[in-house]
């Protein structure tokens, strides 16, 4: 617990000194502001490793194209969110909206130029998100995506929506599927953050032109195949974590 409630604060001082000192970026090109957050990502990472003993490790590398590609990840942690910054190409992510509303940290999500989906709109925000990622991927970057929308505890079954599919069909980009293990050791609304190693899988990618239905079916398995997988030796400590958790709550009541 001390551990990371160390890394906690480490953490959140790290966002407001890259929040605070990064804002003439904001005048700059883009890529300057790109490169401060890849390594505002780096560090953070650095820091899990050094305090909390959480190393990373990625495979598959050799499955992403040369160009851009669409990029559909597992979403299992906040850790998401910065540790696939620096693994992929000057990425574009799918994010909630409401988040540009966000004092600094808005105005940086514009400069960054990711990709806003206001979901209350429904179909018209999926073609909106469509349009923009067409923009992002004609600069020459890989566009991410959480196919879930939001996180899922390791284990859970995967729920994924059609926003997927339409950037797969749309975008006409090559498509890797990512699985990874991250809500293990940084697990969601919890400040606790556990030692051993992230991995970070990027599978073999799926072709354009593969028809919509074969395409959500075999993203699907790719990614809950290989999840599975990665999360499979901490099954017992991630059950023992859930009937904790749940006992918790009975004595809540």
């Amino acid at each position: 617990m001390l551990r990371s409630l160390i890394f906690a604060v480490v953490f959140y001082v790290n966002i407001a000194v890259f929040l605070i000192f990064s804002l003439p970026l904001l005048l700059g090109p883009r890529r300057w502001a790109m490169a401060a957050l890849e390594a505002h990502a780096r560090v953070s990472i650095w820091w899990m490793r050094v305090i909390v003993g959480t190393g990373l490790e990625v495979r598959g590398r050799e499955n992403l194209p040369a160009g851009p590609a669409l990029i559909a990840s597992k979403h299992q942690s906040a850790w998401d969110t910065f540790g696939l910054i620096p693994l992929t190409r000057d990425p574009a992510m799918v994010m909630k909206k409401e988040l540009l509303s966000l004092p600094i940290y808005g105005w940086f999500c514009r400069k960054f130029e990711m990709i806003p989906i206001a979901r209350e709109l429904g179909p018209a925000a999926l073609r909106q998100m469509v349009r923009e990622a067409a923009k992002r991927a004609g600069e020459g970057r890989d566009v991410v995506i959480f196919p879930e929308g939001t996180r899922r505890a390791p284990g859970a079954p995967g729920a994924y929506m059609p926003g997927v599919v339409m950037l797969y069909e749309q975008l006409k980009l090559p498509c890797v599927p990512v699985a990874l293990n991250s809500g293990v050791f940084w697990p969601r609304r919890s400040i606790w953050r556990r030692p051993g190693t992230i991995v970070v899988e990027f599978l073999p990618a799926i072709p354009p032109g593969v028809p919509r239905r074969d395409f959500r079916a075999l993203l699907e398995d790719r990614i809950e195949t290989a999840t599975a997988r990665l999360v499979a030796p901490y099954a017992a400590e991630l059950a023992a974590r859930k009937s904790a958790a749940e006992a918790s709550d009975e004595g809540r009541l």
